[in-house]
């Protein structure tokens, strides 16, 4: 069973997750929040896998939350894809985003699979969110990634650059099975979640270039 909690401050939205999720056999909402400081109390004493947690919230929004968060993975929602806040509490350790007006359907696989430890912001969309908010990212680069072997380095820049395991497997003439196993080592040297946090890591390590930044 799935344990999950709703952290968001409109009570119908909440409702409308919870009769989604609670038709589910396998998902059960454990506890509900108003707001980010709710929602890490709550955590002291109940049980959660996963957090379905809106990003802008009264008293602590989703981004400042997930910094207090141990443990559970936290999926957030935004109103749009290439929202600022989305962005922000990707790089604050979230495994995804959903926009709030998600079908049913893919909101359920999206909890699956981060509850199965995938990341659910597909790459692509990630990489354009950090070509509109590259002026955010720090100016000092984390460590350099020494410790990849040459074909680790291989298959974090093309999981930077949008690519599925697939098409990696195609391009390198090698085992699907094969690219998990590396990229499973790159998270590991790294001490990175998931393939969202491979493409944030390679932007600001500066092994990928931003497309363009904002003007001003």
């Amino acid at each position: 069973m799935i344990r999950v909690m709703l952290v968001d401050d409109q009570e119908l939205l909440r409702a409308g997750f919870r009769m989604v999720l609670g038709a589910q056999p396998d998902i059960e909402v454990v506890a509900e929040a108003g707001d980010g400081l709710r929602a890490v109390e709550l955590l002291r004493s109940v049980e959660v896998d996963v957090v379905l947690m809106d990003v802008r919230m009264p008293r602590m929004d989703g981004v400042e939350a997930i910094g207090h968060i141990r443990g559970p993975k936290v999926l957030i929602l935004t109103t749009f894809d290439l929202d600022e806040y989305a962005f922000a509490a990707i790089r604050a350790g979230a495994s995804g985003f959903l926009l709030k007006d998600v079908p049913p359907a893919e909101l359920v696989s999206a909890i699956r699979s981060v509850h199965a430890g995938d990341a659910v912001v597909s790459p692509r969309t990630l990489r354009r969110m950090l070509d509109r908010f590259a002026v955010h990212l720090p100016s000092e680069a984390p460590a350099a990634a020494a410790e990849l072997t040459p074909r680790e380095r291989e298959v974090l820049l093309m999981v930077a650059r949008g690519r599925a395991n697939l098409e990696i497997a195609a391009e390198l003439e090698v085992a699907e099975a094969t690219v998990k196993t590396h990229l499973g080592r790159v998270l590991a040297k790294l001490g990175l979640r998931d393939r969202a946090q491979v493409v944030v890591y390679a932007y600001e390590a500066g092994l990928i270039v931003p497309s363009h930044r904002p003007n001003g």
